[in-house]
C-alpha cells in the first residue's frame, strides 16, 4: 500500500489534472490577438496587457489544485464532501467562462456566469474553511483576481453599448 505522502501527492496530480482540462478549455478558443471581435472592442485603462494572464492563471490553477487537495485528505464529512462539490462546481463554472466570452461573443451571459463563479467560490471558501483551515486562504488570489475579471467584463459592457445587438454577437 502507498505511503501516505506518495498518495497525497497523486490526489494532488488530479487535482492539478482537473484544473489544467479547465484551463484547456479556456486556451481552444482564447485567440484574442487573431479575433476581430476582441479586438474591436474598447476595454477598461485598468485591464492588465495580454502578457500577463497566462502567468496569473498558471498560479491561480496551482492553488485551485493545492486547495482542493487539502479538503480531500481532511477526515470524512459533509463539510468535506460540500466544499468538494463545490469546488467541482467552481472549476465548471470557470472553464464556461472563456467560451462564453470569446467563443460566443457573449459577455452578457459571461458576466452572469462569473457572477455565479464569484459566489461559488465564496461558498467554497466558507465551507472549506470548516475542514482546513489553510484551504480558503489558499483561494483568495483567485477571489482577488476574479473580482478584477468581473470588473473587466462589466466595464467592457458598459464600454461598448451594441454588444447586445445581433450584429456583434454573431447571430
Amino acid at each position: 500500500m502507498l505511503n501516505r505522502q506518495v498518495r497525497s501527492l497523486l490526489s494532488l496530480a488530479v487535482f492539478g489534472g482537473l484544473t489544467a482540462a479547465a484551463a484547456v478549455v479556456g486556451s481552444r478558443v482564447t485567440r484574442p490577438k487573431r479575433d476581430v471581435w476582441y479586438r474591436a472592442l474598447r476595454k477598461p485603462v485598468f485591464q492588465p496587457p495580454p502578457v500577463v494572464f497566462p502567468i496569473v492563471w498558471t498560479g491561480l490553477y496551482a492553488l485551485m489544485a493545492i486547495s482542493a487537495n487539502r479538503v480531500a485528505w481532511a477526515p470524512k464529512s459533509a463539510d468535506r464532501s460540500a466544499a468538494l462539490a463545490l469546488w467541482a462546481a467552481q472549476l465548471g463554472l470557470n472553464a464556461a467562462w472563456t467560451p462564453l466570452f470569446f467563443g460566443k461573443h457573449r459577455p452578457q451571459l459571461a458576466l452572469a456566469d462569473m457572477t455565479a463563479l464569484i459566489g461559488t467560490v465564496s461558498a467554497y471558501t466558507a465551507v472549506a474553511q470548516r475542514v482546513d483551515a489553510k484551504a480558503p486562504l489558499l483561494m483568495a488570489p483567485y477571489l482577488g483576481w476574479l473580482g478584477l475579471a468581473g470588473a473587466i467584463n462589466a466595464e467592457i459592457i458598459r464600454k461598448n453599448p451594441l454588444l447586445a445587438s445581433d450584429a456583434l454577437v454573431g447571430r
